[in-house]
């Protein structure tokens, strides 16, 4: 049996990897660490919880003395590192907390990882995943080649600059410390229990009450998007085969303008209210609940500082070495999707609200114990 440290595990990726983890590696033991910031929602682990299929504690990675007591404690094997600030508007808008939790936060976990392995002797026997993103290379015009390994770091935004330091700082402590790490660089995730903040999710919920879905620009923007359950089972492959001191690239193949994503979401949405006549009653603000197009909500707005224009990946080093192709098409993907925030209006709306914290603060305080 194994001892698995996951960390951010109540955000959108992290708790979809609980669930692929808890599915796929049944005896390993799991504990899930989440800081609880307005982000983080714990509902869909909250059976994980009861039935102590996991352990959920409470607890910011910048604490240095939980984390070593964590490691302590439960002799981690394998480190899972997701637990991060990720929205690149927030991160205009106060770039401290980002350097905070990602760099520090970081440094934090890897210092009581390198401490407690060498003391126990297993660095050889350990792994460390850290999670980051293909914003770290910067942007890409529309007949550039698509990212790889080799890509150099150009960060343009204080989200994407504060990544880039922490794969600096992971790849610092294998070069110097012999530190058993790996580092993913995904593209942009969507699927269930996305954050309401985010493209996907913003717009559906926006084109629901029947508010203005705002495009920044004209909406060229190009994305390569990564369903969460592909980027999942892509991390499981990496912690379990891949090499270390090694970064994989990992892709969706599903290259699409910010403008045209918008657009499916509301075609979908137009179908949708179009099979079920219940979903006007539920939400009869939609334009499509009086038979028109949620098309009409589009609004391309002033663009955004420093809005990178283009991302792609190149995932051709995970497909030969780990033989791990991601295979939702996007349509698809984003027709489930769409789905499941129709079908967890209560989810979302919580998350909205601002309640959920509050209740999770309440109700679970620091640690659950088991």
């Amino acid at each position: 049996m194994r001892s698995v440290l996951i960390t951010g595990g109540a955000g959108f990726i992290g708790q979809n990897l609980v669930h692929a983890w808890r599915a796929g590696q049944p005896i390993d033991r799991l504990v899930v660490v989440d800081a609880m910031t307005y982000a983080a929602n714990v509902r869909s682990l909250e059976p994980l919880i009861a039935d102590r299929s996991i352990l959920f504690v409470k607890g910011d990675i910048k604490d240095a003395a939980l984390m070593r007591r964590l490691f302590e404690e439960h002799e981690f094997t394998h480190v899972a590192h997701l637990a991060a600030e990720s929205h690149v508007d927030r991160s205009i808008a106060d770039p401290e907390a980002f350097l905070q939790t990602n760099v520090l936060g970081t440094f934090t976990l890897l210092r009581a990882a390198l401490d407690a392995w060498r003391s126990a002797g297993t660095l050889d026997q350990s792994r460390f995943l850290h999670v980051s993103t293909d914003e770290v290379y910067g942007s890409l015009q529309l007949t550039d080649p698509a990212f790889s390994e080799a890509s150099p770091y150009r960060p343009n935004s204080p989200y994407a600059a504060s990544k880039a330091a922490s794969d600096h700082l992971v790849r610092a402590y294998v070069e110097t410390y012999r530190l058993p790490a790996l580092i993913t660089n995904c593209s942009n995730n969507y699927g269930s229990y996305q954050h309401p903040e985010k493209l996907i999710p913003l717009m559906i919920i926006h084109a629901l009450e029947g508010q203005s879905l705002p495009i920044y620009g004209d909406g060229s923007n190009v994305r390569d998007w990564l369903h969460v359950s592909d980027h999942c089972a892509a991390l499981m492959a990496v912690i379990e085969r891949g090499r270390v001191g090694e970064t994989y690239n990992v892709g969706g193949g599903n290259e699409r303008n910010n403008r045209d994503v918008v657009g499916l979401i509301c075609d979908t949405l137009d179908r949708a209210f179009a099979a079920d006549a219940n979903l006007a009653s539920r939400f009869p603000a939609c334009p499509a609940a009086s038979g028109n197009s949620c098309r009409a909500l589009i609004n391309f707005v002033t663009d955004r500082p420093g809005h990178d224009h283009r991302y792609a990946i190149d995932a051709r080093k995970l497909a030969g070495e780990l033989g791990y192709r991601c295979s939702i098409d996007f349509d698809a993907g984003l027709g489930q999707t769409v789905q499941w925030y129709l079908d967890h209006e209560d989810w979302w709306r919580e998350m909205t609200s601002g309640a959920y914290k509050d209740w999770i603060d309440k109700n679970y305080g620091f640690r659950i114990a088991v």
